[in-house]
């Protein structure tokens, strides 16, 4: 098993076939076809299943496609590691839609500038959406509101967050759980960790009493409260950032309004431009500390 018949077998799995992945690797199909069938004679198991003209990951395809993706990755790190090369490839990042919007841009915005030959792919998705997607290898680090307690993942706290309870305008002071009785919850689907620290203030009983209104954009659940449809826990950062119709803002108390968003990742595995990220988000943070000591 060689490092080239790795790279072809993750072409075809994520091309979805043999000639697209012949394409790609700028190769004939039958060299392509061949490469995968003495892959699978070495192994001794089939990696796809053939159904007619249609390749079909198969349950060993799979597990391979884990190590591939590792051993390939390794490969490149060494050859940048010895050539003292810039930081390349794919950087594959999960993010809450509220960390995409307020915290990232300036972030990847320096990233791209200095490490042009890194490919950022960016995906969003409830805290625990991007831990399952971590867990599974489709991303590479994640930002979150709650790392998990693994010993497989590490952290890097980030950015302070303080949550806010918005509702329409006009509505009275929050200052309970009881002064939102008879008002609706739009929140995140289930998944989401600012929905439970919502669900944390409220308490269990309360929350299953109230209608909630499941959305997956804070533009959507902004609009949506100042339409008068309901109350919503947002970051007081992402308010900031949307062109919204006015909302009320009522303060939560600290335990439940102060988060701190970790950048999280798989443990012993920082590749050179998940590396150069945390040094970016490094700079970042003293960037900012400078800023408000000077202020």
């Amino acid at each position: 098993m060689e490092l080239e018949d790795l790279a072809i077998f993750r072409a075809v799995v994520q091309e979805g076939g043999i000639l697209k992945a012949a394409r790609k690797l700028h190769r004939v199909p039958s060299s392509v076809s061949t490469r995968i069938r003495q892959l699978e004679s070495s192994l001794g198991t089939e990696l796809f299943h053939r159904d007619r003209q249609r390749l079909v990951v198969s349950q060993s395809g799979h597990r391979l496609l884990d190590y591939a993706e590792q051993l390939l990755r390794l490969s490149g790190e060494a050859k940048a590691a010895v050539s003292g090369a810039a930081p390349g490839g794919v950087l594959r990042l999960g993010a809450l839609e509220s960390t995409t919007a307020s915290r990232l841009p300036a972030v990847l915005a320096a990233y791209h500038q200095r490490y042009p030959d890194v490919r950022v792919e960016l995906s969003t998705g409830t805290n625990d959406a991007l831990v399952a997607a971590l867990a599974a290898r489709r991303i590479d680090a994640a930002f979150v509101a709650e790392a998990p307690h693994d010993a497989a993942v590490e952290a890097m706290p980030l950015f302070r967050e303080r949550l806010v309870l918005i509702s329409p305008a006009g509505h009275a002071p929050i200052r309970r759980a009881q002064d939102v009785a008879g008002d609706s919850v739009i929140a995140f689907p289930n998944g989401c960790a600012y929905r439970r620290v919502l669900i944390r203030w409220l308490g269990d009983r309360r929350i299953a009493a109230m209608r909630v209104l499941d959305l997956s954009s804070y533009h959507a659940i902004v609009a949506c409260v100042a339409a008068g449809a309901g109350i919503a826990l947002v970051p007081e950062a992402v308010l900031v950032t949307l062109r919204s119709p006015p909302v009320e803002c009522h303060p939560l108390p600290a335990v439940h309004a102060q988060i701190v968003t970790p950048l999280i990742w798989r443990a012993g595995e920082v590749h050179a431009a998940l590396a150069a990220l945390q040094a970016e988000l490094r700079r970042h943070a003293r960037a900012l500390r400078a800023t408000k000591l000077l202020a």
